[in-house]
Order: C-alpha cells, then structure tokens, then sequence
C-alpha cells in the first residue's frame, strides 16, 4: 500500500483527508500518464455514488483531467462495477470511481480502475503519489490538445442492458425485497429487477446526499430482515454505497452472508460441471461453518488475506472462477473483474429458479460457528506475533481445537492492533481460548 492510495482506494473524510486539490492533482496526472502512454488524447471514465462531495470531486478530477489533455466521460451516479465493466467493454484507458463505499456521507474516496476494469497496479499508483507530492511535474495542455467532458450515461445505461441479459430466468411473480442503501444502486437494482418482471419492493431509495449507508443498507441488515418479513417477500438483497457488495435475506428473514454465497453458487457450479478446478477462493475471515459445508459436499477452498483484491488476485492466477469475503463481495470472474451486488444477486435468485427452492433450505447447510475476536493494542505488531511464546500458545490451541474451530491470530492493517479470533463450538470455548493467547501477549510485555 502506498501513502494514499490503500487496497481500496484513495479515502478519508473529504476536504480533510482527501482534499478537491488532490482530486485535481490525481485527474492531472493519470490525463497526462495515458495520454503519453496510447499517444494521443486519452479516454478516461468517472463514475460517483451519491455523497455530496461526490459532485466536487468529480468536477475536480474533471478538471485535472481536461488540463492534461484527456476526455472525461461522465456516467454520473452508478455503481463501482458498473464503471469497471463500461472501462473494459468500451476500450477506456482506464476508470475512476469516486465512493467511500460502505463509509458515512462524509467520507469519500477515488478508486483508479485500468484498462481491463481492474483495480490499479501498484507501480501506476505509486507515480500519481509521487505527484500529488511534487516528485514529478507534468506539462499543462494547450489550443486544440485541451480535453473535455462528454456525458456518458449511456455506459450507464449499457450496463443495466448487461445484468438484465444475466439472468437466465424471467423473475416473474417473485416478490424482492431491495435495500439500495441511498446509493449508487437506488436507481439501477429496481430497472434490473422490473425488467425481469419481479415484483419489486424498494427501501431507502431516497439520496439526498447525506443519508448515504445511514442505518441502512448491507451494514444495517436489520432493516431488510424485518421489511422482507413484513411484507411477505420471497428473498430480498442489500447493497453498500457504490453497490460493490450484497448481502442476502431469506424469506424468513434470515441472514445469508457472502459465505453463505460462496457456498450456495460454488455448489450450484459444481452440480453443472462448472467450477473449474472445483475450488472457491475465500479470505482467513470466512467463517469455520463454510469450510465445513464445503468440505461435505467435496469443493475444496483457497484462502487469501483480507480483501477483494487478493480475492482477485488469487483467482487470476489460479483460474478459479468464484471467489469472495464474508462481508457479500463476492467476484465472478466469468462475467466481472470486481464484487458485484447486483449482479450477486441476480445469480442468487438463477439458483432459487432453477433448483426450485426457498433461500432457507439452499442457505441452511452452512451453519456458523460461534466466533469472538478481540483486538489488542501492542507497542509493535511483529513483535507480539512472531514472539516464541505466542507463537506456542496459538498452535496449543489450534492442536486442541482440531477439527472442532480454528484459530487466527494477525496483525490491522491500518492500526498496531493485533487481532485474536477463534471460532468454535460454543462462546465459552472461544472466550476462554481467545483470553488464553491474550494471557501471553500481556504476560510477555507487549501491551502498549
């Protein structure tokens, strides 16, 4: 990772973290850099989910953008895999999307896409840095070689045509339950789902520029529990702010996580011939419960660091064609190069169809073992995890948990927290496993 640029983007609160001069700056120097590289005006995609500050950083990557010499075409509000996709599809030098995703209104972020809709190398992020901190300097456009905007709805709308063409299935008489989270989907998830002839129940559908992921959406499934039971829906998805991420309900109001979906379309694949090296790629903090489920019906798993990224990554290298986090993004790599809400949902409902079955019963297999994770603030990270002791203690509970749960123990990525979870039978068994790591962490001096 590099100064600014995390696993996920350029984030923080905006004009406070993320400023409108380092938007500027950003679109300065990617108009410039692919100008140089395809020789000659370069085409650059901005889409923004629906934050207030998501109209001043669009203006502003605009700006740097057109002073470098590249055209910006704007698809307006959509959603992050919808700009990965029209990237690709239509031959863009690369993408920005401007979302903080799951974040609160304040909070705003700039995701760079390349060519294929893939999130950027790190070489290329590593030279916009050196920018924005006046390592490099790039020449400003003139006359005929200033860019400009063009309005790009229509990729917008190209994508909706996209997901439609998705389903293999007419959704009519199915009653669905959406939570579009006042984001980028509040728009796109009800034209899919009307056009595939459901019977469309729509919540928190009303951006106003503040309200994005308030209470609602994927990080408050609450809300979709109750309103899929209220209304006696048949299953029902939630979204994040820029729609990357789903989280389902199942008719009876239950909870059905990416874990779940890795598990429901792995198995699906596998009964069609489909998976390819019949492997799913997960992350260390998928639940015990699925790789038991998966385990019983014979597909074996991947795991990866915490991340879509190295999801991807993984699943590039590998060719396995599933991949996914607990937390609904879930990557299938036949058809996107990025977590898809939408479009996870669209496969989530072509396995209800065609094996003619509630959510429930296709979700019920995976049962979730209790888990307890506790966060420790330690003087240095890889001190207290590669510590002798420690480093007993954990395998002493992995030995005596066996094949009943699991334990893991790893360093924040953004804090100098290590983090100690267990999952197991019961809370009691983790708790008390759990307190036992941290029994050493603290009897050895590392607590900060």
């Amino acid at each position: 990772m590099g100064k600014y640029f995390g696993t996920d983007g350029f984030r923080g609160e905006a004009n406070k973290d993320l400023t409108f001069e380092h938007a500027v700056k950003i679109g300065r120097f990617l108009g410039w850099y692919y100008g140089e590289r395809v020789g000659k005006k370069a085409k650059i995609v901005i889409g923004k989910d629906t934050r207030r500050s998501s109209y001043m950083f669009e203006y502003a990557l605009c700006t740097g953008l057109m002073a470098s010499g590249a055209d910006a075409y704007i698809m307006h509000v959509t959603t992050t895999p919808s700009v990965a996709y029209i990237t690709r599809v239509d031959d863009f030098d690369c993408g920005i999307m401007i979302s903080a995703s799951h974040n609160p209104f304040y909070d705003n972020g700039i995701k760079l896409l390349n060519g294929a809709g893939e999130k950027m190398d790190e070489e290329t992020i590593l030279k916009v840095e050196d920018y924005i901190d006046g390592k490099l300097e790039v020449p400003v456009s003139q006359r005929e070689a200033i860019g400009r905007t063009v309005d790009y709805v229509a990729g917008r709308n190209r994508y909706i045509g996209y997901l439609i063409s998705m389903s293999k299935y007419s959704f009519k008489n199915v009653k669905v339950g959406l939570d579009v989270a006042n984001g980028s989907a509040w728009q796109i998830a009800r034209a899919v789902f009307e056009a595939l002839g459901a019977k469309v129940y729509v919540m928190n559908d009303h951006p106003d520029g503040y309200n994005i992921n308030t209470d609602c959406g994927s990080t408050h499934i609450e809300h979709l529990q109750k309103f899929v039971v209220d209304n006696g829906l048949d299953v029902g998805f939630a979204y994040d702010g820029d729609a990357d991420r789903c989280l389902t309900v199942d008719e009876k109001g239950q909870l059905v996580t990416g874990d779940h979906t890795l598990y429901i379309y792995g198995l699906y694949m596998k009964e069609r011939g489909k998976l390819l090296n019949n492997k799913v790629v997960t992350t260390v903090m998928s639940n015990f419960g699925l790789y038991k489920a998966l385990d019983k019906v014979g597909i074996e798993y991947e795991k990866t660091k915490v991340g879509d990224k190295y999801v991807y990554e993984n699943m590039v290298e590998t060719g396995n064609r599933l991949g996914g986090e607990q937390s609904g993004h879930t990557i299938f790599l036949k058809y996107e190069t990025t977590g898809d809400g939408i479009l996870t949902s669209l496969k989530m409902m072509e396995v209800m169809l065609a094996k003619e079955k509630p959510m429930s019963e296709l979700a019920a297999p995976v049962v979730f073992y209790p888990q307890v994770l506790k966060n420790v603030r330690v003087k240095s990270k890889p001190a207290a995890q590669n510590d002798p002791d420690v480093q007993a203690a954990v395998k002493r509970v992995a030995e005596e948990l066996g094949d009943t749960g699991r334990i893991l123990v790893r360093e924040s990525g953004t804090e100098p927290v290590i983090r100690v979870m267990v999952e197991a039978e019961t809370d009691e068994i983790c708790e008390k496993y759990v307190d036992s790591v941290i029994d050493v962490i603290t009897a050895k001096g590392h607590l900060a």
